[in-house]
C-alpha cells in the first residue's frame, strides 16, 4: 500500500491504456517509484475488459461513441468521456483513494473533473499531449469562435493546473506564454520509447513480400499525419520511377483509414502498400525491424511543427533511417537520423527514400546515430527521472502547504 500522499489517478481519453505507450510507461514509473496507480480510459480493441490490474496498475475502462467528427460528434463524445471519467473518478475515490489527478489530453476538457476533486483537497497534474487550439487549425483550417474556445479551455487547464508536463521545449513555451504558467512548475517529459521493451527483433524477408525494399510508418490514420503525401511518394517511386522493387507498410488506424485505402487504390498501388491497421506491439517490431526505411509524412502545419512524434524516436530507437518533412521538433529530435524533405512535397519526399534505398552505407550510417542518440538521450529512463522530479515537486509543495496551515492553526489557538 502506497503511503499518504501518494496515490495518483491518471485519467486519459483518446487511447486505452497500456495502447498509450506514454501513459503506460509515466504508470508502471510511479508503481515502481512507490506510488499508487489508478488509470481512468476508454476502451479499445484488445482492451475490453472494464476493470483489470497490470504490473500494479489498477485500470479502469469506460464505453466511449464512436471518435467525433463533426460539432454534434465531438459534442456526444466529450459529454459521455466526463461523464464516464466522473463517475469512475468517484469511484476510485470511494475505494482506493487518490491525492492527485493526472489528466493527460485532448481533449482540453478534464480540468472540469480537476475542479471537482480540488474541493476535496486533490492536486492536479496537466499532462499536454497535444496543443488543441493548433490541432483544430489542422482539421478544419480555420479559425474563429471554436478555435477561441479551445484557447479558452487549454487556459483554464493551466490554471487549474498545479504542475504540467510538458512533451518537448516548443510544448513548454505554450505553457508559459499562452498557458501563463511558472516556468518553475513546467517539466519537460518527452515520450521516449522505453528500451527494455522496444527494441529491434530479426527482420523477417517474408514481410516485403517479394520486394527487396520495404518502406515503414506507423501511425495515426488522420489528415494532419499526411498519409496522402506518403501515397504520393509511393505513386512517384513505383509508377512514375518504375521502381517494382519498393513496398510501403502502413500501420495504424483512424477515422481516415478507408478513405486512404480507397486513395492508394486510385492510384493503382496494390501490391506495393499493405495497409495492417492497428497491430500488436510484436508484429509491430517486426515489421519496423524489416523495413529499409522509415517515414513520418506529418503535414507541415502549426500543430506539427511544434509537436514530437513518438514514432520518430521509435525508429530511431529500431536503428532505422527517416525521411520526414523539415518541421521543427522533428528535426530536433531526429538531427542527423533523418532527411528532410520540402514542407508537403510529394515529390521531394520521394527523392529523399530513394535516396537512402540505394545508399545502404548512409542508411547504416545514420540508423547507428539515431539509436545512439536515443540510448544517450532520449530514451524514456530518462523521462522517468524528470517526471518523478515534477511529482517531488508536487508532493513537496502540498507539504509545505499543509505544515503552514497547521503552523496557522496552531498560531489561532
Amino acid at each position: 500500500m502506497a503511503s499518504p500522499g501518494k496515490k495518483v489517478l491518471i485519467i486519459v481519453e483518446n487511447l486505452p491504456v497500456p495502447f498509450d505507450k506514454r501513459v503506460w510507461n509515466e504508470s508502471t514509473a510511479l508503481v515502481r517509484a512507490g506510488y499508487q496507480v489508478s488509470v481512468i480510459c476508454p476502451v479499445g480493441k484488445g482492451y475490453e475488459a472494464r476493470y483489470e490490474e497490470r504490473e500494479g496498475v489498477a485500470i479502469y475502462r469506460h464505453p466511449l461513441p464512436a471518435e467525433g467528427s463533426g460539432a454534434v460528434g465531438y459534442l456526444v463524445e466529450y459529454s459521455a468521456a466526463l461523464f464516464w471519467e466522473l463517475r469512475l473518478a468517484f469511484k476510485v475515490l470511494m475505494t482506493r483513494g487518490f491525492d492527485v489527478i493526472h489528466a493527460c489530453n485532448p481533449p482540453d476538457l478534464i480540468f472540469l473533473v480537476g475542479l471537482v476533486f480540488k474541493l476535496f483537497g486533490k492536486n492536479f497534474i496537466f499532462d499536454h499531449h497535444d496543443i488543441n487550439p493548433e490541432l483544430y487549425i489542422a482539421k478544419f483550417g480555420r479559425k474563429g469562435a471554436f478555435y477561441r474556445l479551445m484557447v479558452l479551455l487549454e487556459r483554464l487547464t493551466f490554471m487549474t493546473a498545479d504542475i504540467s508536463l510538458a512533451t518537448n521545449q516548443s510544448y513548454k513555451e505554450i505553457a508559459v506564454g499562452r498557458g501563463k504558467m511558472d516556468p518553475a512548475r513546467v517539466f519537460i517529459v518527452r515520450s521516449g520509447p522505453n528500451l527494455k521493451k522496444f527494441r529491434p527483433v530479426p527482420p523477417l524477408k517474408e514481410l516485403k513480400d517479394g520486394h527487396r525494399y520495404m518502406v515503414g510508418y506507423v501511425g495515426v490514420m488522420g489528415k494532419q499525419e499526411g498519409i496522402n503525401y506518403l501515397l504520393d511518394a509511393a505513386r512517384i517511386i513505383i509508377r512514375t520511377k518504375g521502381r517494382d522493387d519498393v513496398c510501403f507498410v502502413i500501420i495504424g488506424g483512424g477515422t481516415e483509414a478507408d478513405a486512404l485505402q480507397a486513395y492508394a487504390k486510385q492510384l493503382q498501388l496494390d501490391g506495393h502498400v499493405r495497409f495492417t491497421g492497428r497491430i500488436p506491439d510484436k508484429e509491430l517490431l517486426e515489421y519496423l525491424s524489416t523495413a529499409d526505411v522509415c517515414v513520418n509524412p506529418d503535414v507541415a502545419n502549426e500543430m506539427n511543427d511544434k509537436s514530437t512524434m513518438n514514432k520518430i524516436m521509435e525508429y530511431m530507437a529500431l536503428e532505422k533511417p527517416i525521411v520526414q518533412f523539415d518541421l521543427t521538433e522533428g528535426r530536433a529530435s531526429a538531427l542527423d537520423a533523418s532527411l528532410y524533405a520540402r514542407q508537403n512535397d510529394a515529390a521531394d519526399f520521394a527523392e529523399k527514400i530513394l535516396e537512402l534505398l540505394d545508399d545502404p552505407e548512409r542508411r547504416t550510417r545514420m540508423g547507428t546515430f539515431g539509436k545512439e542518440r536515443v540510448e544517450k538521450d532520449l530514451a524514456w529512463e530518462y523521462s522517468e527521472r524528470v517526471l518523478l522530479r515534477a511529482y517531488d515537486a508536487l508532493f513537496a509543495g502540498r507539504a509545505s502547504r499543509k505544515s503552514g496551515m497547521n503552523d496557522a492553526k496552531a498560531s489561532d489557538e
